[in-house]
C-alpha cells in the first residue's frame, strides 16, 4: 500500500516560512510523502519568479482563496501575529468558510508565531463549526532568521522547533495519547526534512519563556532603533575600565523588566523549577544576550525591530499587551512593562496610520 501524501499548506513565506517550506520540500526529497503550497501574500511577484519551483511538486500561490483547491493534512502558519491588523481565522477564511469546510476535512493548523495566545481566534472560530476537537499544534521557534529582502532569507546554522497542544489550564505537564498522537507525524515530517522537532508537554510554559526574552530586548531594540549590540558595545572615548552609563541604568532596567515578567508568570501557576519557569531564567537570559551580541560579529535584528524599520506593523499585541493583560488579571503590577507596551502602542498606531494613508 502507497505510503500517504501529506499535502502541507504554508502560509507566510517570511524567513520563518520559508524555512518551513523548505524542510516540507526536503521531507518530499527524501520521502516523496509530502506536497508543499505557499501562500506569498505580500512577496508574491519576488517569490514566483525565482526558484521556487526547483521541485516540481511544490506551488506558490497569491492567497489563501487560491490554494483552497484541496484538502490539507497540514495547515503552517507563519504570518506575523498581529490581530490589531488582521485576525489568524481572517488570513484562514477561505478555509473556515464554505465551500472549502463542507467539501474537505479540516487540517491540523501548526502556529508558528511569536506571541502568547495565538492560538485562542483560530480555535474558537473552529470550535463554531467543526464537529470535532479542533486539531491545532503550537509552537515556539528557536531559530535566528531575517528577511533581508523579499526572497532572500538569512539563517544561522542552529535552531529548533518545540511542539505542543495549549491548554486553558497550563499547570497540567502531560500529553494524553491523543495529543501524542496529534504531534508525532508532524514531528516524524519535521525531522525527515532535516529540522529538529522536540515534543514538550506544556507548551505555554516554552512560549512563555521565548516570550519574556522578545519583551525585554525586542521592545527596547525597536524604541531605540538600534539593535542589541548597541546596548553592550561602550562609545568609541568610553577608555576600557571606565564607566559605562548603560550598565548603571540600562541593564537594570532590563533585569527589572524580566522579573516583572517572572511575576506574570507565578501568578498563572507556572512555578519556579526547571520543569516551569525559574527564577534563574533572569540571569541566563541577560548573561546569554550578553554573549551574543557583545560580539563585532553580531548582525542579528529582532524581527520586531526590522518590522519597525521597514513601515510594517509590529507584533506588540501578542508580545507586550499579551503579558500586561495577563498582569491586570493576576493583578501583578508591571509598571515597565506597561511602559514598553504604551511606547510601542504609539509606534503601531503611526505605522498603521502611514500604511492607510498610503493605501
Amino acid at each position: 500500500m502507497p505510503e500517504q501524501i501529506h499535502e502541507i499548506l504554508v502560509i507566510g513565506l517570511g524567513a520563518v516560512g520559508s524555512i518551513c517550506a523548505f524542510v516540507g520540500m526536503s521531507s518530499l526529497d527524501k520521502s516523496g510523502n509530502a506536497r508543499v503550497t505557499a501562500v506569498a501574500r505580500s512577496n508574491f511577484e519576488a517569490v514566483n519568479s525565482k526558484d521556487w519551483h526547483a521541485v516540481s511538486e511544490s506551488k506558490v500561490c497569491r492567497s489563501v482563496a487560491d490554494a483552497a483547491d484541496r484538502a490539507y493534512t497540514y495547515v503552517i502558519v507563519t504570518t506575523k501575529a498581529v490581530p490589531d491588523v488582521i485576525r489568524t481565522s481572517d488570513i484562514l477564511n477561505p478555509l473556515l468558510s464554505a465551500p472549502y469546510c463542507d467539501k474537505y476535512t479540516q487540517p491540523t493548523y501548526v502556529l508558528i508565531q511569536n506571541g502568547l495566545n495565538v492560538e485562542l481566534d483560530l480555535y474558537q472560530a473552529l470550535k463554531s463549526f467543526a464537529k470535532e476537537e479542533p486539531r491545532i499544534i503550537n509552537t515556539a521557534v528557536y531559530i535566528s532568521a531575517n528577511l533581508l529582502d523579499d526572497n532572500i532569507v538569512e539563517d544561522s546554522d542552529y535552531g529548533w522547533l518545540c511542539l505542543g497542544v495549549s491548554r486553558e489550564n497550563c499547570t497540567v505537564v502531560e500529553n494524553t495519547p491523543a495529543e501524542i498522537d496529534l504531534l508525532t507525524p508532524f514531528a516524524k515530517l519535521v525531522e525527515m526534512g532535516g529540522g529538529i522537532p522536540k515534543i514538550v508537554p506544556e507548551i505555554q510554559r516554552v512560549k512563555y519563556a521565548k516570550n519574556l526574552w522578545n519583551v525585554a530586548y525586542s521592545s527596547i531594540a525597536t524604541l531605540v532603533r538600534y539593535p542589541l549590540p548597541s546596548i553592550y558595545r561602550a562609545p568609541p572615548d568610553v577608555e576600557k575600565g571606565q564607566n559605562y552609563d548603560v550598565y548603571e541604568y540600562t541593564i537594570p532596567t532590563i533585569r527589572a523588566i524580566l522579573e516583572e515578567v517572572v511575576a506574570v508568570a507565578r501568578a498563572m501557576g507556572i512555578p519556579d523549577s526547571q520543569a516551569g519557569i525559574p527564577h534563574s531564567i533572569i540571569d541566563f537570559t541577560m548573561q546569554d544576550t550578553l554573549n551574543n551580541h557583545v560580539k563585532e560579529t553580531s548582525t542579528h535584528r529582532p524581527s520586531m525591530l526590522l518590522d519597525a524599520e521597514k513601515g510594517r506593523p509590529i507584533e506588540v499585541e501578542a508580545i507586550v499587551g499579551e503579558v500586561v493583560r495577563m498582569a491586570r488579571k493576576g493583578d501583578v503590577d508591571v509598571p515597565r512593562t506597561e511602559m514598553l507596551y504604551a511606547l510601542l502602542l504609539v509606534v503601531q498606531n503611526q505605522t498603521l496610520r502611514r500604511l492607510q494613508d498610503a493605501a
